[in-house]
C-alpha cells in the first residue's frame, strides 16, 4: 500500500485548505481500514488530528473540532481533511495514516503553513 498526500500550502489565517490522501498499490476497500491525519510541528511530537473508522465514525482533536472535517471517497480510494478557519498554530507537516488488516502505512507528509 502506498499513500500519497497532497494539498498542503501557504494560507493566511482564517483561510481553508483541503488535504488529500490517495491509496494505491493493492486492491482493497478503504472503508475496511481506519484512517487518520496526524501533524507534527517543529520541536513537537506528532499528534493525532482526526480519524475515521471503517463504519464512518469520526473523531477530532479538541484543537480542531468544528474547524476540520475528515471524510473519504471510496471510489477514489481517497481520504480528505477539510481545514477551515485555519490558525497559525495549525502550521505543521500533516501525515495520513491507515491501519487495518493490511497493516500500518504512512504517507510522506504535506506542509501546511498558516500566516498571521
Amino acid at each position: 500500500v502506498q499513500l500519497q498526500a497532497s494539498g498542503g500550502g501557504l494560507v493566511q489565517a482564517g483561510g481553508s485548505l483541503r488535504l488529500s490522501c490517495t491509496a494505491s498499490g493493492t486492491r482493497f476497500s478503504i472503508n475496511a481500514m481506519y484512517w487518520y491525519w496526524y501533524r507534527q510541528a517543529p520541536g513537537n511530537q506528532r499528534e493525532l488530528v482526526a480519524g475515521i473508522t471503517g463504519g464512518g465514525s469520526t473523531n477530532y482533536a479538541d484543537s480542531v473540532k468544528g474547524r476540520f472535517t475528515i471524510s473519504r471517497d471510496n471510489a477514489r480510494n481517497t481520504v480528505f481533511l477539510q481545514m477551515n478557519s485555519l490558525k497559525p498554530e495549525d502550521t505543521a507537516v500533516y501525515y495520513c495514516n491507515t491501519r487495518g488488516y493490511l497493516g500500518n502505512y504512512w504517507g510522506q507528509g504535506t506542509q501546511v503553513t498558516v500566516s498571521s
